[in-house]
């Protein structure tokens, strides 16, 4: 029934019951994490065998007889190139191979941008203001980045194809400190959205009035699809081919990782961007950097030798995850469904679940579940400074747990999202 035109009896008795259920779980004393999107250690045990690949002085030589066990090779040996230049859909001699993580890759090119400027404009922190665009619900730690060095960040709206352009193309058109826009274009996170074809080019070809105005193409889910059909993998159109087309070939950089392909903290990060751009980090990280850990990329290069290597093991992950994403559907659907409590995403791969409650039920809900053992992220998170204006967005984040933990943890859920909507009604 819809809570919406429940009598305030029918309220009092329903919170009544929800509540009665609420303290039994409390009661059980259950310590269930749901706050990040991290693999689960089946996922992890997946890449086991990788440790074991270097094991001679000659198994830490590259194609080019290089021994990765020294210094050298700045923006990464070729055989990784190559393996990040599929996930980053580009050619390899475009591709900056980096450390373990994309986030640092993402906070350091900001950083150049703010220091050096973007081939050979004003560097940004010159300017009275910098301004980003950010898509919401969105990507805590790309906040984050941002808010840490003092870039105003403008919210526009996350829809089903991407932001909304129209808003876009209208804040980019008129004001030049606006320098850049965080897009995590498939499978986004948290609502698991991915841009469609009109969306890229309308991001490639928009008119900005900054002639350095870049897109921060965070393509952390670029395959990772909870289909085991690698064929219903959803194809995404390349930011860069369509800026190439659009006369604008320095506007995009774009980021991958296998930090949720093999191991977080462990994995590749690169970077792939127009011919110039690539030079001039080249150039800005000579005084940074001799190399990062090639033993690591020999590592990942031997243990994915092709694109079909690379595939199959996504398909295992998909094996384990796609279970856990359905469980979400099941169970928010029964306890939900019909209520006017809330709406969710279906999302087609990624790691999230982006859920609305009513406004002003978020932090609520965060709060009960907490007590009853459920830690969920924080309410607001999905929004810049942490701040939902209202207080709805709730990122759910089913990976991690046992599939028995985390059917427990839904139906805590489902019961905190009620209590909490029903109270707005009192």
């Amino acid at each position: 029934m819809d809570i919406r035109e429940m009598s305030r009896n029918q309220i009092t008795d329903e919170l009544a019951h929800l509540k009665s259920s609420f303290e039994k779980y409390a009661a059980a004393g259950l310590k269930l994490d749901m706050s990040r999107g991290k693999p689960c250690a089946e996922q992890l045990d997946l890449s086991l065998p990788m440790l074991n690949l270097l094991q001679t002085a000659d198994d830490c030589i590259d194609e080019n007889g290089l021994d990765c066990r020294n210094y050298g090779v700045i923006d990464g040996i070729p055989e990784a190139k190559r393996l990040m230049a599929y996930m980053l859909d580009d050619k390899p001699e475009n591709v900056f191979v980096f450390g373990n993580s994309s986030l640092t890759v993402m906070y350091d090119t900001i950083a150049r941008c703010l220091d050096f400027g973007c081939l050979g404009s004003l560097p940004w922190a010159q300017l009275p203001c910098v301004k980003f665009i950010c898509p919401t619900p969105g990507y805590d730690r790309h906040f984050s980045i941002l808010e840490q060095f003092g870039i105003e960040m403008l919210p526009v709206a996350m829809l089903e194809d991407g932001p909304d352009m129209d808003e876009v193309e209208k804040l980019v058109a008129t004001d030049a400190y606006i320098k850049g826009i965080w897009c995590v274009p498939k499978y986004a996170n948290p609502t698991g959205a991915v841009y469609s074809d009109e969306t890229v080019r309308r991001l490639s070809s928009m008119k900005c009035a900054a002639e350095d105005f870049r897109i921060f193409w965070d393509n952390a889910y670029c395959i990772h699809a909870l289909s085991e059909d690698a064929q219903q993998n959803d194809v995404l159109l390349d930011i860069g081919a369509a800026c190439c087309e659009a006369n604008n070939p320095n506007r995009y950089f774009k980021f991958a990782s296998t930090s949720k392909i093999t191991f977080p903290g462990a994995g590749v990060a690169a970077m792939a961007a127009s011919a110039e751009n690539i030079a001039e980090t080249k150039r800005l990280c000579g005084a940074q950097m001799i190399g990062h850990d090639k033993l690591n990329q020999l590592r990942h290069v031997r243990f994915f030798p092709n694109k079909d290597a690379l595939l199959e093991h996504m398909q295992k992950h998909a094996a384990i995850l796609s279970p856990k994403f359905d469980l979400v559907q099941q169970k928010l659907e029964a306890g939900l469904s019909g209520s006017g409590v809330a709406s969710w995403t279906q999302p087609r791969g990624g790691y999230f679940v982006s859920f609305d409650g009513l406004p002003g039920t978020a932090k609520r809900t965060v709060e009960l579940a907490r007590e009853a053992g459920v830690v969920l992220t924080g309410a607001g998170a999905t929004w810049p400074h942490g701040s939902d204006p209202q207080d709805k967005n709730i990122r759910i984040a089913p990976t991690m747990p046992s599939l028995d933990d985390l059917s427990q943890a839904l139906d805590i859920f489902v019961c905190c999202a009620k209590i909490a909507a029903l109270e707005t009604l009192m």
